[in-house]
């Protein structure tokens, strides 16, 4: 009997064996298909016509081809599109369309689904796309294969935008059949189509498999998981449960460093971090800070940004006073970057009248956002000012910016190839991220004739100017460049570091 008994709890652990061991290959496998994504923020809309969160852009990386791309340095790659010739005159752009690509509902990409997206984001209310397409008039279908695109006047960025999400295709029957909710169940060209989304948890793509790439990629699903805290984001790689995270607390660096099971990659971002002041956006707008430059400059001047850059992000960045770094060739050198100045910010507070002034800072809920709204709001205080911070949820602070209900805004900007991407959404009148409700008719034209030079030398003049009139203004006030950090699982090969900071999932293998 007790041989009976050995051999019976003998064979029970034998089957828990195998039985554990057969549930670890399973989790093994469906690791190796599925690749989780961990992210800083949940996405906004996920419809590229309206879409403004970068967090977005990571998971249109792997949801919606573009017409062209862009590589490590910077340059315009094919895509959707196989090549691209401008007209003498630079007012006609022509696009030889890629050949067999099909939207993840079946239907055919060609040139008329082209022209539909153009037109579709030049005239869908709420679009996000209209001043980045506000040149293009119209759209010419040549052939199956081949589209121009008609222009009032050169346009420098067109190729930059294009390579963004103005040039992201949506199945025109799809957009056709849903509207006005077309981003709760969107449907591209990329080579992951949509499954599910539960807000504030996870996104679901499953593998697209008549993708025209499908060489390219090996994986049979991509989780993306909002993860607001940094540090709960990096555990949950550690434990296996992600593959790669962006924004890695900039704390975390030196620790990963030491451990062989992870990876780090950095790279310079081609955007910014800084505070958006409600300058003429409601009633929001008239306290001293949104009303009198002065009040701004002395912000400013209260403000180390290299000391912001050390204790807010580790010294992982750049301090910068302008929407491009100083390292790129359109930094308007006349304006450089002020020092911290208490007594001068005092002076300044004392002429406007108000030498305490108040007012709320809101942040998103992320980890970066609230390490730079306290460090502002400490070295704020040294020259009088009372900063209220006022911590809210990613999505919701882009709705409260778009109103107006904000007084101060701490706004990362993950930035674009050419300057107009970083400028002229957020400045000309009455477009769609002109969060300050900043307008200047002078600035408009400059920007206007910005987009039309193709001459480098001439584009700079015309920013120098741009910059003449917004810095002293101040309706943002920058506070410096960020590196970007990911980190993965080693196992993970294939990660490319583009400068726009999205994860393409193309090449990426387990």
């Amino acid at each position: 009997m007790r041989n009976f008994l050995r051999s019976c709890l003998s064979s029970r652990r034998v089957t828990r064996v195998v039985a554990a061991t057969l549930a670890l290959s399973a989790m093994t496998i469906a690791s190796a298909q599925t690749l989780r994504i961990g992210l800083a923020e949940d996405p906004d809309a996920l419809d590229p016509a309206l879409a403004r969160s970068m967090v977005g852009r990571f998971v249109f990386a792997s949801l919606c081809d573009k017409l062209v791309d862009i590589d490590e340095k910077l340059n315009i790659v094919p895509q959707l599109a196989t090549s691209y010739e401008w007209s003498p005159d630079n007012k006609v752009l022509t696009l030889k369309l890629r050949h067999g690509v099909t939207f993840q509902d079946g239907e055919k990409f060609d040139a008329a689904a082209v022209k539909y997206n153009i037109e579709r984001d030049k005239t869908l209310p709420g679009s996000s796309r209209k001043g980045e397409l506000a040149p293009v008039t119209s759209v010419q279908v040549v052939d199956d294969y081949t589209v121009k695109l008609i222009l009032t006047t050169p346009f420098a960025p067109l190729l930059s935008v294009l390579a963004d999400r103005a040039g992201m295709m949506v199945s025109p029957k799809a957009a056709k059949a849903n509207p006005t909710n077309f981003a709760t169940h969107p449907v591209c060209s990329g080579p992951f189509k949509f499954q599910e989304r539960v807000a504030q948890d996870h996104i679901v793509l499953e593998r697209y498999a008549n993708y025209w790439n499908k060489d390219a990629i090996h994986f049979d699903k991509v989780i993306y998981q909002p993860i607001v805290d940094a540090t709960v984001r990096l555990a949950n790689l550690r434990s296996g449960q992600l593959d790669i995270i962006e924004r890695v607390a900039t704390s975390d660096v030196a620790g990963l460093k030491s451990e062989n099971k992870f990876a780090l990659a950095r790279f310079p971002e081609l955007g910014y971090v800084g505070i958006t002041i409600n300058t003429g956006k409601g009633e929001m707008a008239k306290n001293p800070l949104g009303r009198d430059p002065r009040v701004r400059e002395a912000f400013e001047l209260s403000l180390d940004r290299a000391g912001i850059v050390q204790v807010a992000a580790d010294g992982q960045g750049e301090p910068g006073n302008q929407w491009v770094s100083s390292s790129n060739p359109f930094y308007a050198k006349q304006h450089p970057l002020p020092k911290r100045d208490i007594a001068r910010a005092k002076a300044l507070l004392k002429a406007a009248g108000v030498p305490n002034p108040s007012f709320s800072l809101m942040t998103p809920t992320n980890s970066d956002g609230q390490k730079v709204a306290q460090v502002v709001q400490a070295m704020a205080k040294e020259a009088g000012f009372d900063i209220k911070i006022q911590s809210t949820e990613f999505a919701t602070s882009y709705q409260y910016a778009d109103s107006g209900q904000y007084e101060g805004y701490v706004k990362n900007w993950s930035g674009r190839p050419d300057p107009d991407g970083n400028l002229y959404n957020f400045y000309a009148c009455k477009q769609s991220m002109n969060y300050p409700g900043y307008c200047n008719p002078k600035v408009d034209d400059l920007l206007n004739q910005a987009r039309a030079t193709v001459d480098i030398a001439q584009r700079r003049k015309l920013y120098d100017e741009v910059a003449d009139i917004i810095i002293p203004a101040q309706p943002i006030v920058y506070l410096y460049h960020r590196d970007w950090l990911w980190a993965y699982n080693k196992k993970l090969t294939g990660v490319r570091t583009i400068p726009d900071g999205l994860i393409r999932v193309q090449g990426l293998k387990m």
